[in-house]
């Protein structure tokens, strides 16, 4: 059973900086797709970053020039937040999507950015 979970929020002031991890256990086998969402109070989850085998990341507006998506050999997934605002206050899941079309959600990780 695969199990994918997030790390790294917290509480941090604006203009400053968090790196969020995600990591997958068991066999997910090859993964394709891999992107962060968040979701803040009230408000629909919605793409920050994603990231295809095959293509370029990919980023929402509102982060482009201050997040950067990144994976390494063993399949974790990093999301480099620089430049914090407070209106990137969510809580922000990951999500991978293996060559067999499965989609795999973390529980989800809590960012504060106080001002």
């Amino acid at each position: 059973q695969v199990q994918v979970v997030e790390s790294g929020g917290g509480l941090v002031q604006a203009g400053g900086s968090l790196r969020l991890s995600c990591a997958a256990s068991g066999s997910i086998f090859s993964i394709t797709f891999m992107g962060w969402y968040r979701q803040a109070p009230g408000k629909q989850r919605e793409l920050v970053a994603a990231s295809t085998s095959s293509g370029r990341p990919n980023y929402a507006e509102s982060v482009k020039g201050r997040f950067t998506i990144s994976r390494d050999a063993k399949n974790t997934v990093y999301l480099q937040m620089n430049s914090l605002k407070p209106e990137d206050t969510a809580v922000y899941y990951c999500k991978l999507r293996n060559d067999r079309w499965n989609d795999y959600w973390g529980q989800g990780t809590q960012v504060t950015v106080s001002s």
